[in-house]
Parts: structure tokens; sequence; C-alpha cells
């Protein structure tokens, strides 16, 4: 099991580049199986989660080839409608195959989808959604089986929450569909768009993504294109929270500042400057952050949920209480108890955390347990008196591609053993 080594007292300075979106890599890879062809996905990142929906692909009988950044899947070979349950359990997006199977194969069947443990993420309104468009579904013995004997066709579906996941599923599955769909409380959040955008490329006639109404006219077919992967923001986010806890000026580039729109302002708050200029922004902290009042989850265009964690390890050495409250998942503060090992005076109580910012954290063993909760105890390390060890590096792999070798390019001193 790898560890990292978190050197504390870390200045960063210089400049990085921000990789392609985790949260628009995997659908996008889904939707695949609907493009006949050889698809290119140019600035596809490095990460688990990628190489676990590259294992998908495979196992359904596409080929997918890396180079680098960019991944080539030809899915003229795919014959299956199964995914076993070894691969599901490997990511929680895994669910997106679901619509793509229906639409490709006309039938699908799979397991609950895996991944971190931060609260339930029900699938139930995927499921109302496919059987909106038609598709037979069954629950039984922790499986899923769908079919579509009849084809699948257009409807009006209304979310009763605007999930990413639902919007992503529906949207691949109603591209290929007969008639029009309508999907109202529609997901906004800048992946929707770039999986509209690609399955546009593609042939798709997908009209109103980063809206609140989506409107999809089937198409017979789709064909393969190439198609650029959008920079991620929430990897932004944490790089400016690692800068933001060290009092450190770095700057990002290959991003898109409209993405950080909700993010930018609660920097700002703490004292921190931010530029943007074309694809790049300019990011510098002052030596010790101010309070940032009350930060709250919400579906896009609100601030996002993945950012709380990494963003809460620099309200624990802020002057000052900030007040945190997580609206999307139940779970999210499990980072909290391992940041109090390191010194922070947090309180959760329900959704709920509390950060009474402390002159300085102290380095401590520690275990992460999620994806962004990862994160967020590298950030604290940086700032630490001591050196950090973390365990369960596994789960900052999932959305991360090399932070390790990011910050210590940034100046920090980063260890994977």
């Amino acid at each position: 099991m790898s560890k990292l080594i978190v050197a504390g007292r870390q200045k960063l300075s210089g400049a990085t580049e921000v990789q392609g979106a985790k949260n628009s890599a995997l659908p996008v890879l889904a939707a695949t199986l609907l493009a006949k062809g050889e698809n290119v996905i140019y600035n596809c990142p490095v990460l688990s989660d990628v190489e676990a929906s590259s294992r998908v692909l495979r196992y359904l009988g596409c080929t997918v080839n890396r180079s680098s950044h960019t991944l080539a899947v030809k899915s003229a070979g795919a014959c299956r409608g199964d995914i076993p349950d070894e691969l599901m359990r490997k990511t929680r997006s895994s669910i997106v195959f679901l619509g793509a199977l229906l639409a490709s194969a006309g039938n699908a069947r799979l397991s609950l989808p895996g991944g971190c443990e931060i609260g339930q993420r029900p699938i139930d309104m995927h499921l109302r959604g496919l059987r909106a468009l038609g598709a037979l579904i069954k629950e039984k013995h922790g499986y899923i089986e769908c079919s579509a004997p009849y084809g699948l066709s257009g409807a009006r579906i209304a979310l009763s929450f605007p999930s990413v996941g639902a919007t992503e599923d529906i949207m691949i599955a109603a591209a290929t569909a007969s008639g029009t769909t309508t999907i109202t409380n529609a997901a906004r959040e800048p992946e929707i768009c770039d999986l509209a955008d690609y399955l546009n490329k593609c042939g798709a006639e997908i009209y109103g993504a980063g809206e609140g109404v989506i409107v999809i006219e089937g198409v017979k077919e789709l064909h393969a294109c190439s198609h650029t992967i959008i920079p991620d923001r929430i990897a932004a986010a944490t790089l400016m929270s690692c800068a933001a806890v060290t009092g450190s000026e770095i700057t990002l580039k290959n991003v898109i500042p409209s993405h950080l729109a909700a993010v930018i302002p609660v920097f700002e708050e703490a004292g921190c400057t931010v530029k943007s200029h074309g694809c790049e922004l300019a990011f510098s902290a002052p030596q010790r952050l101010k309070s940032m009042k009350t930060v709250r989850t919400m579906p896009y265009p609100g601030f996002p949920t993945d950012a709380q964690a990494p963003l809460l390890a620099a309200a624990c050495v802020a002057k000052g209480t900030s007040v945190f409250v997580e609206n999307i998942f139940e779970n999210r503060y499990r980072h909290v108890s391992e940041l109090i090992r390191m010194g922070a005076n947090l309180k959760t109580e329900g959704k709920v955390c509390v950060a009474e910012g402390v002159p300085c954290l102290y380095g401590a063993k520690v275990e992460a347990t999620d994806l962004r909760g990862a994160a967020a105890l590298v950030a604290a390390g940086l700032c630490a008196e001591s050196a950090t060890v973390i365990s369960g590096v596994r789960f900052l792999e999932r959305g991360y591609e090399s932070l390790e070798q990011t910050l210590c390019g940034l100046g920090a001193d980063v260890k994977k053993i």
C-alpha cells in the first residue's frame, strides 16, 4: 500500500498545468460505446478511475489504447451487455455505462457501483429516467437487469434533483432514441456541457446543456470523433487550496476561470488575490488566511461539494471562524477526524462543520478514506509544523494525476513510498 510523506512548512511557487477533468472523461468514455469508428480523446487524465472505465470498455469488446494523455477507443467490437461485479466496484461513475449499454446493445446487466463511501448516491433517478425512455428494468440479487425490447423512445423526464450522473445517463441513452427527450431540472455542471459537446460532434442533436432544461432529438446512429476533455475545475480548486494554506503564489495553466466562479470569491474572502488572463489563473495568498464565514455546497453553479474538503483544510489555519454546510452528501466529513489529529479545531453536527482557525497544524500519521478527503490531508500536511504521513493514497489516485509530482514541481517536498 502506498503512502505519501508530506514535509511541513512548504512554500509553493511557479506554474503548473491543470489536468483534464475526471468527471468529464468518465461519461465521455462510456458514450464511446455508441460512436462506431475510432474515437480519439485528448487531455484524458491518467487516473485509476479512468483506467477502470477503460477496463470496462475492453471487457465489453472495445479496443482501448493510451498514448500519454490521449485515449483511442474503437467500439466496433463491442459485443457484450454485462459488466462483472469486480469492474463495477472500482468506481461510482460506472453506473453511466447503464444508459450507454441500453442504447448500444439493447440490454444491460450490472451490479451496483462502488467508489468512495461519502454517503448515498441513489440511482433511482437513473432508473426512472431510463424506464421513461422505454427500458424494462429488474433489480435482484444486487444486480440491475435492463432491456429495451422495443427500442428506446423519447420522453419528458423531470428529475427530482439535478443529478449529474442521472442527467448523463439519460443524455447518452436518449441520443439515439427515437423521438424527442426533454430533461427538466437537469444538472448544469461544465462536465454536462462537455459530454453534450462530444455527443454533438458524433452527430447527436442535444440542445440546452448547461441550462435547467435539456432537449435531445434522437438520431439513428453516432459516428466517432476527436474530442478534448475540459480542464478539471476540482483539481484547480485543490491546487488553489494548497497555495492558500501555505501563503504561496502560483500560476495555473489550462483552466477555464468561469468554471471556478463559485470558488474564487471564497478564496478572495479569505484574503487571496485571484487574477485570470485567458486560460491562466494567477493565485496569491496572504501569510495567514482570514476566515471564510459560511461556505454552502450546492449543485452547479453553486460551490462544488468536491472542493469542500480541500478548502476546509485551508480554513483550519485561517484567522477566525469558518462554517461549512454540506448540502449534497451526508457523509462527507470523514476527513475531519484526521485533521483533528493534526491539531485542527473542528466540530461537526449533521451537515455543518465549524472550523475555529488555529495558528498552525502538526504533522501526524493520518489515513485517507475518500478521494477529496485525501486531498484535504495533503493540503494540511503542506503547512504543518512537521512531516505528515498519509495512507490510503489509492483514493487520491482516483482523481488526481500524480499530485505529489505536481506539488514537487511547485517547490513542495512530497514523497510517495
